[in-house]
């Protein structure tokens, strides 16, 4: 893993180092250098504004009472995709902007959802999924001590505090 992010590393930089020696020497400098800063903002502004809408989203899922998982993974690659862009190159802004295209990114998406499937296994825990430690029970007794101060136990009869006599 380690070799890999090295390559990555070093590789990506010198493959858009190079890509833009040569786009300067075809064109010129100042096309080289008004491109990545074209890319730049353009590139903000569109993750500004696919960002909004998959916050929108986010808050809608989270109203209807859904998970939004879809949606917090789209606002995730969002957010590659501005970083992405930020970063001078022509490579990167490539696939920043198909980050940003919502049918590319959907693309995106199911190969990170099939890459994390693939190594790793989600167990569901809860009450009741771990045994109980010996000479104890898997049910927790307890009561519920409202704002003002009344016994909610079935034997407690809503009797306050002050009327029981236990002093808590």
């Amino acid at each position: 893993m380690l070799l890999k992010l090295l390559l990555l590393f070093l590789f990506v930089p010198l493959a858009e180092l190079v890509l833009l020696l040569y786009l300067a020497d075809a064109t010129s400098w100042q096309m080289t250098l008004g491109l990545v800063i074209a890319t730049g903002v353009v590139g903000t502004l569109l993750a500004k504004s696919q960002g909004w809408r998959v916050w929108s989203r986010i808050h809608a899922e989270l109203a209807a009472g859904q998970l939004p998982a879809e949606a917090l993974l789209d606002a995730a690659l969002i957010f590659v995709a501005g970083a992405l862009l930020l970063t001078p190159g022509i490579l990167t802004d490539l696939l920043g902007f198909s980050l940003l295209i919502p049918w590319t990114r959907n693309h995106f998406r199911r190969r990170l959802v099939a890459w994390f499937k693939a190594r790793f296994t989600v167990h569901p825990a809860g009450f009741g999924s771990w045994p109980a430690p010996p000479g104890r029970s898997e049910v927790i007794d307890s009561y519920v001590v409202g704002a003002e101060g009344r016994d909610n136990t079935p034997d407690g009869g809503g009797r306050s505090r002050n009327e029981t006599g236990d002093g808590r």
